[in-house]
């Protein structure tokens, strides 16, 4: 048996959700509570659960149990049954020798191919001998990690009168370890992307071989059962950079998923930071957990113990994920975004409404800032109403608004138009056939262009600078001009100009097509499609 089997065999719990038996309690199907159409790739990764919900007359995935569909990540998958192939008009070279060089770069970069190659690069850190030891897994550059039977010693926080957040230092050596032969060396060469958000390097340098199994040595003040991730989140403000830790949280779902839980909310988590959890979106997060948030102050003052504990995917690695994700030319349409986005959406219970007529819905994300404000934006809003094919709503998401109120505006958006700013982060929940006008970028020309071909959305953005008026040159408190740093006014005609083309896109998407068929077939301004 090769270690990692060894590793496999000990560290992975043999349990199941609640109808049909895999271990020691049985399955119920609704409670994996994923998109309909993300069961069939769960199924194949679980044959057996396949088979029995395919000879179960209850299973209400009965009909789809057995269809062959596979994420992209799994060790056989062919094109044909992948969630989806990235789609690479554009010219390869420079960026590759091939065609198909071209899409497996993608895939590997910011696709479910990343998944695959995380766990190819899977080590054993700290080894078990038997069932009850510790363990200790990582892939390269410590950029993911999961653990099992870990003490965790926070003592010393009791006397830190400092607020924790983006630090390196919350562990001493040797307050963090197990029961379990450690690589000490392998552990160490792989301490090298030292940074808060880059890595769980800061915090597992200090992992430390211990003399007993802590658990059975009463070493632990608490035990957690319950499987535990740990998180160091970005900042909780900014849609843009807090989804980039759900997305990296989605990613690690995948790629620590070995057993029929994968997706489960029964589990806990843990904020690496002493501040308590707020925000505005905390709605996404109870999608990943249905226990109240944990942070550092939590376990102030006592040793802990995880029986199964995660080290996710951070949201500023080195060539990482939705953040650093280094775009190939020419490619778009990540399966990936495109699963998380449907996850999120299901979870949140954030309905398509159906249509009654074909109008074209278009959404302006209005800001209420000091700075990148539409300066006549009540008269481009007047232009569009006055097409009778568009239907306009102006909107502004403040904290004000809960956040499955905003995403139900947005998914419902075939145009989502908006200055450079995170609520563009909304263009993930867009449907797939939408269009998203970025009205100016502000010079930062890639952000929500990357952003919009990793969701495979159609992307704008203004163009003629001749044909857009600054209201001053800026004012960065640091950097003096900035073009992030002022308003802007838009010439009327090019705007319109620009929103034509955007619904020319969707009036033209094979998906929308579709949408609007059914919908005007059967619809009903109360009605709508579940997800």
């Amino acid at each position: 048996m090769n270690e990692m089997h060894l590793l496999w065999s000990l560290v992975v719990p043999i349990t199941c959700l609640t109808v049909v038996c895999t271990g020691e309690k049985s399955v119920n199907f609704s409670d994996v509570d994923i998109p309909t159409e993300h069961m069939p790739f769960y199924f194949n990764n679980f044959p057996d659960l396949a088979e029995q919900c395919a000879n179960d007359e209850d299973c209400p995935y009965r009909d789809i149990a057995k269809e062959k569909k596979c994420w992209g990540y799994e060790d056989i998958c062919p094109k044909s049954k992948a969630y989806s192939i990235p789609v690479c008009s554009g010219d390869y070279k420079g960026w590759a020798k091939s065609s198909e060089e071209h899409v497996q770069r993608f895939n590997n970069q910011a696709d479910f191919g990343y998944i695959k190659e995380r766990n190819r690069e899977m080590k054993i850190m700290c080894e078990p001998l038997f069932k009850d030891d510790s363990s200790l897994e990582c892939a390269d550059h410590l950029r993911f990690c999961r653990g099992r039977n870990i003490m965790f010693n926070f003592t010393d926080l009791i006397h830190r009168k400092e607020p924790i957040r983006y630090a390196m230092d919350v562990l001493k050596n040797g307050q963090v370890g197990g029961y379990c032969k450690l690589h000490k060396k392998r552990l160490q060469d792989q301490c090298d992307h030292l940074s808060a958000l880059q890595s769980w390097g800061p915090e597992l340098r200090n992992f430390v071989e211990m003399p007993h199994r802590p658990v059975e040595n009463n070493e632990c003040d608490v035990i957690i059962e319950k499987p535990t991730f740990i998180l160091k989140i970005d900042a909780t403000v900014n849609m843009y950079h807090h989804f980039c830790d759900f997305f990296n949280l989605y990613a690690a779902l995948h790629l620590n998923g070995s057993h029929p839980e994968m997706f489960s909310r029964d589990v806990h988590i843990l904020i690496w930071e002493s501040y308590s959890y707020l925000s505005n979106f905390a709605p996404v997060m109870e999608t990943f957990t249905k226990h109240p948030v944990w942070d550092l102050k939590t376990f102030r003052g006592e040793t802990v113990c995880f029986r199964n504990v995660v080290f996710p995917l951070l949201p500023r690695m080195i060539f990482g994920l939705f953040y650093n994700t280094p775009v190939v030319h020419g490619c778009e349409k990540s399966g990936l975004f495109h699963a998380f986005s449907k996850h999120i959406l299901h979870r949140m219970k954030i309905p398509q409404f159906k249509r009654r007529d074909d109008k074209i819905r278009i959404t302006l994300l209005s800001r209420q800032t000091k700075y990148r404000r539409i300066l006549n934006e009540d008269e481009l809003v007047t232009r569009l109403e006055e097409n009778s094919n568009y239907e306009v709503q102006r909107v502004y998401y403040s904290h004000q608004m809960p956040f499955s109120e905003q995403l139900e505006l947005t998914h419902n958006s075939d145009v989502f138009i908006g200055m450079h700013g995170s609520g563009l982060t909304h263009l993930l929940f867009l449907p797939d056939w939408a269009a998203v006008f970025e009205l100016y970028n502000c010079e930062d020309e890639n952000c929500y262009m990357d952003l919009a071909r990793l969701r495979g959305v159609k992307y704008l953005t203004w163009e003629d600078s001749e044909k857009v008026h600054q209201e001053d040159e800026g004012h960065h408190p640091q950097m003096g001009a900035h073009a992030k740093f002022t308003n802007y006014r838009f010439d009327v005609d090019e705007f319109e100009a620009i929103v034509k083309k955007a619904t020319d896109h969707v009036q033209a998407h094979p998906a929308f097509k579709e949408f609007l068929s059914t919908s005007l077939k059967y619809g009903h301004p109360a009605t709508h499609i579940e997800l």
